[in-house]
């Protein structure tokens, strides 16, 4: 056998290879391995490459699943947690969970560009935390942590220089990316913010690049998928076969007091041992300095705002309690919280966002909350009483009014 071709049987195989996956990656073409066990998997995972990604959620919500947005509120999976409701009592929605600790308003503002299509005259449900509200916003080890070239690329491709939402979002996208982003992107980026639209070469290549980003989403984003479902059913056993809003609070309160047996602040047993918050003293007065009221992620929310603006997106939003008694304990302004929530209501309400469900005075409530900052057993049945019937009875189609002010420094610090 001659040199070359044995240089061709060692080769040859690996180059064919590289050929097919450019083939693939390149098609014009869909793929879709999507079933309704991935979905039902993916929309408790609260996974990164699903948050990242956008094939499977696209299709859940196109059978039916809801966005439930916020961060690290869903982890706390008990009785009472939405996923766990809709599923026993067999609702006409599940919620597909978006969001986990870290994931702040600019990163469901880019997240939210792989859905857009899936939530246009849709129903969402947003949960806004106030500890996402510090001055700074979400932190840069945060936002690079969720980042995704592939929403990032189908926003530029979508994006208007000439507005002042996607100038923002742009300069926002600059401030925080590290230094390890993705060149091309930054340089498009600046170009938004600078107002100066992306040439067509810009755009053929993001084209492209959006195809390959599509595939590789299509191809590998239901791969190791955390399945909580044996977590979701389990939960399911602990609650009666019919749903009564009453039984359920009373229930709540008994799974509450029993699960915060070691502690005077109605936290859960695990979370007070496992963050090392007795005895020591070390906490008390140490939040007195945190201000939420004052801060970038009031122009970061704008951004998701206006997203549902656009899609005309019918929006339940929750603003949540801290625990009040670990906040006089550490030394957290009532005060400032007050006035946080009293902002997030006005930017809502002023635009026409009018389905707020405000529990920030709750914090005090036993069982409420199931740690410090997390709503608890009693808190998830006061959130089902605005879910239930926002998702499953008529809604009046919403009357959006956007305003520009929300992104400047003036409300930022007002």
């Amino acid at each position: 056998m001659g040199l070359k071709k044995k240089l061709f049987m060692i080769i040859g195989p690996v180059i064919l290879a590289i050929i097919l996956i450019v083939v693939i990656l390149l098609a014009p073409v869909k793929y879709n391995f999507s079933s309704a066990k991935t979905e039902e998997k993916a929309a408790v995972s609260q996974s990164k490459n699903i948050l990242g990604g956008s094939v499977i959620r696209q299709q859940a919500l196109e059978d039916g699943y809801v966005p439930f947005i916020g961060s690290s509120e869903y982890s706390r999976m008990d009785s009472m947690h939405p996923s766990v409701l809709a599923k026993k009592y067999n609702r006409s929605y599940r919620p597909f969970l978006m969001g986990t600790g870290g994931t702040q308003s600019l990163t469901h503002y880019f997240d939210l560009q792989g859905i857009k299509d899936q939530i246009k005259n849709k129903k969402a449900v947003f949960i806004v935390s106030p500890q996402w509200f510090v001055p700074g916003g979400v932190s840069k080890q945060a936002f690079n942590m969720f980042y995704s070239p592939l929403q990032t690329t189908e926003w530029l491709l979508s994006a208007n220089a000439k507005t002042e939402a996607d100038q923002y979002a742009a300069k926002r996208f600059i401030a925080l990316m590290s230094d390890g982003g993705n060149e091309s992107i930054l340089k498009a980026m600046q170009k938004i913010a600078d107002g100066k639209s992306l040439s067509g070469t810009d755009i053929n290549i993001f084209r492209m690049k959006l195809t390959i980003l599509q595939h590789e989403d299509e191809l590998f984003s239901g791969f190791s998928v955390p399945n909580r479902m044996q977590l979701i059913d389990r939960q399911t056993r602990n609650l009666p076969a019919k749903y009564d809003l009453a039984t359920l609070d009373v229930l709540a309160g008994r799974f509450g007091a029993k699960g915060t047996t070691n502690n005077n602040f109605g936290i859960q047993n695990s979370y007070w041992t496992g963050r090392h918050l007795d005895g020591t003293g070390k906490f008390a007065g140490k939040q007195a300095k945190l201000n939420y009221d004052r801060s970038v992620e009031f122009s970061d929310f704008q951004l998701v705002l206006n997203q549902f603006s656009k899609e005309h997106t019918n929006v339940l939003f929750i603003i949540p309690p801290v625990n009040k008694r670990w906040s006089e304990y550490t030394g957290l302004s009532a005060e400032m919280l007050k006035n946080n929530a009293t902002k997030i209501t006005e930017q809502l309400k002023s635009q026409g966002f009018d389905h707020v469900a405000d529990f920030s005075k709750r914090g005090n409530e036993k069982y409420f909350m199931a740690d410090t900052i997390h709503l608890g057993w009693k808190g998830w049945v006061a959130v089902d009483r605005y879910v239930n019937p926002f998702l499953t009875q008529k809604q009046a189609k919403p009357d959006y009014h956007m305003d520009d002010y929300y992104y400047s420094k003036d409300w930022q610090q007002e």
